[in-house]
Order: structure tokens, then C-alpha cells, then sequence
């Protein structure tokens, strides 16, 4: 499997080759164009259970597309839904934490799970799960805005927005709290904040999501905007 990004950072777009009967693990809804000859079969991977705490928990969906290349070969267009920034991730048995919706791809060597981590578990500011991608591939991200990635040293904190986030390598200490206190939270358009320590590699995102929709929602007809 070869990937490359094509027209970032504003409108990336993945561009995937496959070979020979090769088969790409694929976001719902991700899908851009494809070459003729390329099978679909859509799946829970994992079971029920699993797929269930991926959608629910996760904020990703409840089946997975995986789809596998003729005995020619194939070429698959993948991009997010909203604007911003892709990235190619080589895995050599490794294991990250995806926010929920920054997941597009992955080869078939990248396992896709919800993380569970007893009383630590990871809420971000939307109340979901991260999303735990581990093994050895491809792994295809996105972001809102543009990515800009932070190498950490042991021991070193960096504090980011849940709503920056994007992915973090898995074992890094992590503590979710709010900017402040109820009062700041609430009042000084803040949510909530990881507090991450080294060694390891964070992945911001340049735009939120959240502040997005802080900034649109009440400009719609019935909250207050313009009828």
C-alpha cells in the first residue's frame, strides 16, 4: 500500500494505491472516487460489542467499509468532511489515541478500538472517547485547520484544548480538567483542557470544531440570529 496527501492544508485529500487483492480499512462516508474493480464489503469490526463502543463511545461509526483491490489492482480517493489537514502515520507496532472523527483509514495490520482505561478514561470536550489505532500500517488522520504535531520529553507537560486535539501516543500521562474554575469555564469561552506528560508525540489541530459551532449556532434562525 502506497498513500500520498494531495491539496493541503486546506482541502486535503488522501490518494491510496492498492495492490493486488490488498484491502483498506475505510471511515464511513470517506470515500472520494475509486478505480474500477474495487469490492466493498461493509463490517463491525470487532463484533458487536466493539463496533457499538466504537459509535457510541467513540464518535465514529458503527460499521467500517473495507474495501479490496482487483487482481490489477486500485487506486482509492479518501477525504474528511470538513476542511483542514490529512496525514500519513507509518506504524511499526505502535499504538495512538485518535480523537473521535479524526479517524479516515488504515491498513488492515492497524486495529481500531474504543480505549478503555478504568477510572482514567479519556473524555474529550464533545463527552467522547478516544479512539485507540495500534499495530503495524497505515494510519490516515484528519484535522480542522491545519496539523501541527509536538514532540515531548520525558516528563515534560504541555496542556492543549480537548477540542485541538487530535492524537497522542499511547501511554503518555494524561489529566482532563476545566481552564480554571466553573466560573472561567463557563464565562471565558474555555472548556476543557488535557494536561499530557512525556515522552511522546502530540498532534494539534489549528481549528475547533467546538468554536465553530459556538461561533454558528446562535446566528441560525430560532437561536437568536437573523430570520
Amino acid at each position: 500500500m502506497q498513500a500520498e496527501i494531495l491539496y493541503r492544508p486546506s482541502y486535503s485529500m488522501a490518494v491510496v494505491n492498492l495492490a493486488p487483492g490488498e484491502e483498506i480499512r475505510v471511515e464511513s462516508g470517506a470515500l472520494v472516487s475509486m478505480t474500477e474493480g474495487m469490492r466493498l464489503q461493509t463490517r463491525m469490526e470487532g463484533g458487536l460489542l466493539r463496533s457499538l463502543s466504537r459509535s457510541f463511545f467513540g464518535g465514529e461509526s458503527f460499521f467500517l467499509n473495507v474495501y479490496q483491490a482487483p487482481d490489477f489492482g486500485g487506486q482509492i480517493n479518501l477525504a474528511p468532511t470538513l476542511p483542514g489537514d490529512m496525514m500519513i502515520l507509518k506504524l511499526q507496532d505502535e499504538s495512538l489515541l485518535v480523537q473521535g472523527g479524526s479517524y479516515v483509514a488504515s491498513s488492515m495490520g492497524v486495529e481500531v478500538d474504543t480505549s478503555w482505561s478504568g477510572a482514567k478514561t479519556f473524555f474529550a470536550s464533545e463527552g467522547l472517547i478516544m479512539l485507540r489505532a495500534r499495530g503495524s500500517g497505515l494510519l490516515i488522520l484528519s484535522s480542522y485547520g491545519a496539523i501541527h504535531p509536538i514532540d515531548l520529553a520525558q516528563g515534560q507537560r504541555y496542556t492543549v484544548d480537548t477540542g485541538h486535539l487530535v492524537s497522542f501516543t499511547e501511554g503518555m500521562g494524561f489529566n482532563v480538567r476545566m481552564v480554571g474554575g466553573v466560573r472561567s469555564t463557563l464565562f471565558s469561552g474555555e472548556g476543557l483542557v488535557v494536561d499530557l506528560t512525556g515522552p511522546g508525540r502530540v498532534y494539534m489541530q489549528t481549528r475547533s470544531e467546538d468554536a465553530l459551532l459556538s461561533w454558528l449556532v446562535p446566528l441560525l434562525p430560532g437561536n437568536g440570529g437573523q430570520e
